[in-house]
C-alpha cells in the first residue's frame, strides 16, 4: 500500500476486473482510475488501470507521475521487443522502481520470448550486451545465410535454474488443497456497437423498423417487451465478440482445455469459424451420436481444446471433464440451467476446481439478467435450505457504482 501511485497494464478484456478485484480487496479510501480511449482522464489517482494498446498514447504522462510500481499482468504480451507496447512498458519500467508481471504463460513456444520479459524486469541483470551470449546459451542461437536465428532451445534446466531468482511459479496441484470446489468469476467486458444497443435501447420499435422492417416491427409490437429483451441481448453478444475471442484465445495459449456455454446458435457458429480444427459443439438438433463424437472428441483428443454448446442441447446429461474451466458467454433464464451447465465439469472425474467465468456486457441487459438470476437463486436457496452464500451471486464482485452505472 505504500507503493503509491501504482500502474496496472493488461489486456482491454480484464481492466473492469482489476477495478473489481481492487475495490473488493484493497483500502476503500484507495483512488482508481481506468483508463479509457478516447476520453481524457487526470491520473491522479492511486492506481491507474491502462490497456496495453493505449500504453504507447499514453507512457509520457505515466512516466510524469512517477510510479512506485508496476505490474504487467498476461506479460506474455510483451514477449516481443520491436512491438509498441513493449517499448512503452519497457520506457515506463526504465522510471518505476519496483515491477511485477503476471502470468501463466511466460513461455509460449521458445526461450526467446522470455527475453524482453526478464529485460523490462530486471535490465541489470540482463543488460543488451547479454543478448547474444544468452540466446547462444538459451535459444541454440546461431548465425545462418541470412543472419541470427534465435528460435531454437539449449541447456533448459540451466535455464530454468536460473529464473528462481526472478520468477515465483505455482502449478494448479500446488495450491489445489486450498482452493474450492468451483468458483465463480464476473469478467465485464465493453461492447465495440454501443450507439447501436442505445438506439435499440431508448427507441427501439423506430431500430427495429430500420433493421428488420415494418413486418418484423409489426409482429413484436404484440410481445413489445419480450422482443426488446431478445434483441438487445443478440445486440450485445455480439458487441462483445471481439473481446471474448481474443479472451479465448489467450486462455488456449496455455494448453488447458475450455468449455464455451452460450444460447444463441449465431454465437456458437462465430466461434466456430474463428476456432476451426481445435473446437467442437453441440448445438439442438444434433443426433445423439453426433453429440457422443464431439464428447469424445473434446475428452479424448488433445487437439481438440474447445468445447461450444447451447446451454439446453449440452447442459444436462453429459460429462466434459478434460476440462476445469468453462465460460458462459450468455445467461440462461433460470439458475437451474446455469448450474447444471456448470456441473458437466464439476462431476466425478474432476480432478481439479472448476473456474465459472461470466462474461457480461457492461452497460447493457446481461446485468439485468445475472441480477434476476441472483435472486431467482436466493429464493431456490431458500426454499431447499441451501447454506448461506450457496447461490449463484453473479454480481457479488460488481461494485455498486459499477451496477448504478449501467443501469443509468
Amino acid at each position: 500500500p505504500e507503493l503509491r501511485p501504482a500502474v496496472v497494464v493488461c489486456p482491454a478484456t480484464l481492466k473492469s476486473n482489476w477495478l473489481i478485484e481492487a475495490r473488493a480487496w484493497l483500502e476503500t479510501d484507495e483512488r482508481i482510475v481506468v483508463v479509457n480511449s478516447g476520453k481524457t482522464k487526470s491520473l491522479d489517482a492511486d492506481i491507474i488501470i491502462i490497456n496495453y494498446e493505449l500504453m504507447k498514447k499514453w507512457v509520457q504522462a505515466l512516466q510524469s507521475i512517477r510510479p512506485k510500481i508496476l505490474v504487467a499482468d498476461e506479460s506474455h504480451m510483451l514477449k516481443t521487443p520491436a512491438a509498441a507496447r513493449s517499448k512503452a512498458v519497457k520506457e515506463l519500467a526504465s522510471v518505476t522502481p519496483h515491477k511485477i508481471f503476471l502470468t501463466g504463460t511466460p513461455v509460449l513456444s521458445r526461450p526467446g520470448e522470455l527475453w524482453n520479459q526478464l529485460q523490462i524486469l530486471d535490465p541489470a541483470q540482463y543488460p543488451d550486451s547479454r543478448f547474444v551470449a544468452w540466446h547462444i546459451r538459451y535459444a541454440g542461437a546461431y548465425k545462418g545465410r541470412f543472419g541470427w536465428d534465435f528460435s531454437g532451445a539449449s541447456n533448459l534446466d540451466e535455464l530454468a535454474a536460473s529464473l528462481k531468482t526472478i520468477m515465483i511459479r505455482r502449478t494448479k496441484e500446488q495450491v489445489l488443497p486450498e482452493l474450492p470446489a468451483k468458483r465463480r468469476q464476473t469478467l465485464l467486458v465493453s461492447i465495440n456497437n454501443r450507439r447501436e444497443y442505445n438506439k435499440a435501447d431508448k427507441e427501439f420499435m423506430a431500430w427495429l423498423i430500420e433493421q428488420k422492417g415494418a413486418e418484423a416491427a409489426d409482429r413484436a409490437s404484440h410481445v413489445e417487451q419480450l422482443a426488446k429483451i431478445e434483441y438487445l441481448r443478440q445486440i450485445a453478444i455480439r458487441g462483445k465478440m471481439k473481446q471474448v475471442q481474443d479472451s479465448i484465445k489467450t486462455f488456449l495459449l496455455n494448453g488447458e482445455k475450455l468449455v464455451v456455454f452460450a444460447t444463441h446458435r449465431a454465437t456458437i457458429d462465430t466461434l466456430m469459424s474463428e476456432f476451426g480444427g481445435q473446437a467442437v459443439k453441440i448445438v439442438g438438433g444434433m443426433s445423439g451420436k453426433q453429440k457422443q463424437e464431439s464428447i469424445d472428441a473434446f475428452q479424448n483428443d488433445p487437439d481438440v481444446r474447445l468445447f461450444i454448446g447451447n446451454i439446453k442441447a449440452a447442459g444436462v446429461g453429459i460429462t466434459l471433464t478434460a476440462a476445469s474451466n468453462v465460460a458462459f458467454l450468455e445467461l440462461p433464464w433460470t439458475p437451474s440451467d446455469l448450474e447444471q451447465a456448470e456441473d458437466r465439469l464439476h462431476r466425478i472425474g474432476q480432478s481439479n476446481a472448476v473456474n465459472v467465468c461470466f462474461f457480461l456486457a457492461e452497460g447493457t441487459i446481461d446485468a439485468t439478467i445475472a441480477t434476476m438470476l441472483d435472486t431467482k437463486g436466493s429464493i431456490i436457496d431458500q426454499i431447499m435450505s441451501n447454506p448461506a452464500g450457496a447461490g449463484l451471486n453473479l454480481l457479488d464482485l460488481l461494485q455498486e457504482a459499477i451496477l448504478d452505472d449501467n443501469n443509468k
